[in-house]
């Protein structure tokens, strides 16, 4: 762990979106698309089974694989030569029939957001709980509010913390209705149309749905509004923890001393300190995924049926968007538990 990912980073979500989870992911959608294949009478179930048999035994050549990202731009290829090794000639047609690479890719891709989802949630719930209790501690107590950084009217914590917490129950709502929406599997194959598996495409995808856990869709190789609508809902949860960040931050300025951070973080040169770390690192991630929301967005432009360059983008941004707002939730959760009153 570098020292920025000590304060930044998130292990845990790195950990998910890492290369070895993203290939694990593609040899378990390799899998079910085998034995989806087998069912609709596409390969025979005997080639499914080596199929299976062979991923369950692969051990990848990472360097290898990297070789092939670089020469093809997707990984997929590499990948599916080095099973394709160990499957006995009759049955190495049948790997990966009909398929194309951003089939995998992208539905490898779902099975890892999903993963991550899992670990949002819990943090927000955690969250939320956390703002539960201190509503029920501080209920009643006065706070100054301010407008337009200027002393306004009194108002209570009751209201604050509630202005902190409605956001992230909606956010955690989309998330929930993203679920269906999202984390879908892909199976157009090269062109996107299932083509090019003889009519037996829409039964392969409805097996392999199945079998992944996914939601059913049409190909979406270069319709990728789901993908930008996740990277706003990033933004937003980023930005909204980065909201909370900007307020604590204020409220706990000496001169205002509304809030008192347990635990904050020391000066080299002035002891006397406690500066509100957890609080600036929200507003940092938050604008950073502002930024790279931005930039998402751009991916959304794909030529014809497939873009590499617009592909490309979105490994380039997603996973560290991915990062940042799991970094958020849990640097939202720490803060939350050095709050106290003033």
């Amino acid at each position: 762990m570098t020292l920025l990912s000590a304060l930044a980073g998130d292990a845990e979500i790195e950990a998910l979106l890492s290369d070895r989870a993203q290939v694990d992911h593609m040899l378990a959608v390799e899998r079910a698309l085998a034995g989806a294949s087998a069912d609709a009478g596409w390969i025979s179930a005997e080639a499914a089974g080596a199929i299976a048999a062979a991923i369950d035994s692969f051990t990848p050549d990472w360097p290898d694989l990297e070789a092939g990202m670089a020469q093809d731009g997707v990984v997929v290829p590499a990948l599916v030569r080095q099973i394709r090794r160990q499957l006995a000639e009759p049955h190495r047609a049948a790997l990966h029939k009909g398929a194309t690479s951003q089939d995998i890719t992208d539905t490898a891709l779902m099975l890892q957001v999903a993963a991550v989802f899992d670990l949002y949630e819990s943090r927000l719930i955690a969250l939320l709980s956390r703002f539960d209790e201190l509503a029920r501690a501080w209920a009643g107590r006065e706070l100054v509010a301010h407008t337009r950084m200027q002393v306004a009217l009194p108002t209570t914590w009751d209201a604050k913390l509630a202005a902190w917490s409605e956001p992230l129950q909606r956010h955690l709502r989309a998330i929930t209705a993203m679920r269906r929406s999202l984390l879908v599997v892909q199976l157009g194959g090269p062109v996107g149309d299932r083509t090019s598996f003889e009519g037996h495409g829409d039964a392969i995808a409805a097996g392999l749905a199945q079998r992944l856990d996914l939601g059913l869709a049409a190909p979406w190789h270069a319709t990728r509004d789901p993908i930008v609508a996740l990277g706003n809902l990033l933004a937003l949860l980023s930005g909204s923890l980065g909201k909370i960040g900007a307020d604590v931050a204020l409220l706990a300025q000496n001169e205002v001393a509304a809030l008192r951070l347990e635990g904050g973080g020391g000066s080299s040169a002035m002891a006397h300190k406690s500066n509100p770390v957890n609080a600036e690192a929200l507003v940092a991630l938050a604008r950073y995924n502002g930024g790279l929301a931005g930039t998402l967005q751009q991916a959304m432009v794909h030529e014809y049926e497939r873009s590499g360059a617009a592909w490309t983008l979105e490994w380039l941004t997603l996973p560290t968007m991915l990062i940042t707002t799991g970094a958020s939730l849990r640097l939202g959760l720490k803060l939350a538990e050095q709050l106290r009153l003033g």
